[in-house]
């Protein structure tokens, strides 16, 4: 990273989706307006902008975060993935994308990429054991994605908000799209 001679701006390398990006931001542009406003790439989406609905998920190295609260600049060769980069690069669907349709887990849909995203994250870390709020033995962890229920879904999606209500029809996605990958 260099910054600009008046220490405003940064030249930085963002990889995103597999691809690079070499941009001279702002210092204070967040990642979601970076991804949106300045490298046109829309489909997460700007929700409360504050942290609190999740509509901004990506994957930053494979663990989810808010893109709303993350600052461009702090990104620097990493690998970012967006709702554009979690399909296959031919086209086909994520199991977890497949699962939304199968189960109509969207309405509006605007929540739909960072629940995809947040979904993707939660799996992979109850894969690697990681205890929720809710797990019974949480020294013991989870044993792996699959054998999640509802309650754990429900409690590890909890920072993403969907305000059309088809809470059962995502629990029902994720749940099918972890039994399949277990």
């Amino acid at each position: 990273m260099t910054t600009t001679s008046d220490g405003t701006d940064s030249r930085v390398l963002l990889r995103i989706n597999g691809g690079e990006w070499d941009v001279v931001l702002d210092n204070r542009v967040t990642l979601l307006d970076a991804l949106r406003e300045q490298l046109g790439i829309t489909g997460t989406k700007k929700g409360c902008d504050h942290g609190q609905c999740g509509a901004c998920t990506v994957l930053l190295d494979g663990r989810r975060i808010y893109s709303c609260l993350t600052l461009a600049v702090a990104v620097q060769n990493r690998d970012v993935v967006t709702i554009e980069g979690v399909a296959a690069s031919d086209g086909t669907l994520h199991p977890l994308q497949q699962a939304f349709l199968d189960h109509d887990g969207f309405q509006c849909g605007y929540c739909t990429p960072g629940q995809i995203c947040s979904a993707i994250g939660a799996l992979a870390e109850a894969d690697k054991g990681w205890p929720s709020h809710v797990t019974g033995d949480v020294e013991a962890g989870v044993s792996s994605a699959a054998e999640l229920d509802a309650g754990e879904v429900r409690e590890r999606l909890s920072g993403n908000l969907c305000r059309c209500g088809a809470y059962v029809g995502i629990v029902d996605a994720v749940l099918d799209a972890a039994r399949r990958s277990g």
